[in-house]
C-alpha cells in the first residue's frame, strides 16, 4: 500500500487523471476533514482513492469513497483498501463510483465482494447540460420557457456577478431550507468550501441582484471538462423577475470560459424520464420541487452506478442494512 500523505503528491497524481471528479480532490478531503470526517489518500500503481472515514459507535468506522476510486482499482487498489479499512476497524467500505449504471460494472463489483447498497450519499440521478458549441447553440438546446426566462430576467433589471459575502449566502441557504424543507450545512461549511476551492479557480459564488437586493445565489465548482452546481438558494422576493434562470445561465457561462463541456445540475428524483415527465407538475416532495426548474435547461438524465458496500463485519452490517432499509422504507 502507498499512502499519499501530502497534498502536493495527491494533486500530482490527479494531474494524471484530468477526468477525476472534484469529490476526489485534496481540497474536498480537507473540507470534509473539518466537518467530522478523516481523509486518507491511497495509491497503488495507476489506481488511487481519496477515502473518508467517520467514527461509528463501539469503536468502528465507516469508510466512504465519493465518486471514485480512480484507475483500475478493483485490480490494483482493492487489497490496499482492505488493509487500510481493517486497520481502522471499518464496519464497511462504501464506494460510489464516478460511473453510470451498467450491468457489466455491477457484475464486476459483485464478483469482488461488493453489495448494492440502499444507502446512497450523493444523488443517484442528475441532469447534465451540454455546454459545447456557441452560446446560442447551448440556449437552443434548452426548453423555450427557460430561454425566455433567462432573457426576461436581464430585461427586468436582474444583474448577476461574483459574490464574496459567505455569511449572507449561508443565511440565504438557511432561509431557503426552512421554506422548502431540505437540509443544509453549517454556515462555516460554505466559507470553508469557498476558501479551499476559490484560489485554484475551481469555485465561484454568484449572486443575482435587483437594485442591490440579493434575490438568489449559487456556488458552482469545476474541474477539467465538468462543472457542478452543488449549492443554491433564493428568496421569495421579486420572483416574477426570474433571477434563478439568469443565475444558472451565468454560472454556465463561467464554466464554459474555464473550458468545461458539461454542467451537472446535481440531483433530481431517482425515477425514469417518463415518470419524471408524468409527475413533475403535481409532486413537490423531495427533489421533485427542483426538477421542474432544472428540466428547463435541457440536460440529459444520467443515473449513476449508485452506492456499493463492502462489509468487514458481516453480522453488524446486516443490522445496519436492516435499520437503514426500515428507515428509508425501501427494499434490501
Amino acid at each position: 500500500m502507498t499512502p499519499l500523505h501530502s497534498s502536493a503528491s495527491w494533486e500530482a497524481f490527479l494531474k494524471e487523471h484530468p477526468e477525476a471528479h472534484i469529490l476526489q480532490t485534496d481540497a474536498w478531503g480537507e473540507l470534509k476533514s473539518r466537518f467530522g470526517w478523516q481523509a486518507e489518500r491511497v495509491r497503488s500503481g495507476d489506481a488511487g482513492a481519496l477515502v473518508l472515514f467517520r467514527r461509528l459507535p463501539m469503536g468502528f468506522t465507516l469508510a466512504y469513497i465519493p465518486k471514485g476510486p480512480l484507475g483500475p482499482w478493483l485490480r490494483d487498489l482493492l487489497p490496499a483498501l482492505d488493509e487500510l479499512c481493517r486497520r481502522r476497524r471499518c464496519l464497511l467500505l462504501k464506494v460510489e463510483p464516478d460511473s453510470t449504471e451498467s450491468p457489466d460494472l455491477a457484475h464486476e463489483l459483485r464478483s469482488h465482494g461488493f453489495m448494492s447498497s440502499p444507502h446512497t450519499i450523493q444523488p443517484r440521478r442528475t441532469l447534465v447540460v451540454d455546454l459545447r458549441g456557441t452560446e446560442e447553440e447551448v440556449l437552443a438546446r434548452m426548453r423555450q420557457k427557460a430561454r425566455y426566462n433567462i432573457r426576461l430576467a436581464a430585461r427586468k433589471g436582474v444583474e448577476v456577478h461574483p459574490w464574496a459575502d459567505l455569511q449572507a449566502f449561508a443565511r440565504l441557504m438557511q432561509q431557503t431550507a426552512a421554506r422548502d424543507g431540505f437540509g443544509v450545512h453549517a454556515p462555516d461549511y460554505y466559507r470553508a468550501a469557498y476558501d479551499l476551492f476559490k484560489p485554484s479557480g475551481q469555485c465561484e459564488l454568484f449572486v443575482a441582484e435587483y437594485q442591490g437586493q440579493a434575490l438568489a445565489a449559487l456556488m458552482v465548482f469545476a474541474r477539467g471538462a465538468r462543472a457542478w452546481y452543488f449549492y443554491g438558494a433564493s428568496t421569495i422576493q421579486e420572483r416574477n423577475r426570474m433571477p434563478t434562470y439568469l443565475l444558472q445561465w451565468e454560472a454556465m457561462r463561467w464554466a464554459r470560459r474555464r473550458g468545461c463541456s458539461e454542467y451537472d445540475l446535481w440531483g433530481i428524483p431517482d425515477a425514469d424520464l417518463d415518470v419524471l415527465e408524468a409527475n413533475f407538475t403535481q409532486r413537490r416532495d423531495g427533489l421533485w420541487g427542483v426538477y421542474r426548474f432544472k428540466r428547463g435547461f435541457g440536460g440529459r438524465v444520467v443515473r449513476s452506478a449508485g452506492a456499493w458496500d463492502r462489509p468487514y463485519q458481516p453480522a453488524l452490517y446486516r443490522l445496519y442494512r436492516a435499520w437503514f432499509t426500515r428507515r428509508a422504507g425501501g427494499e434490501a
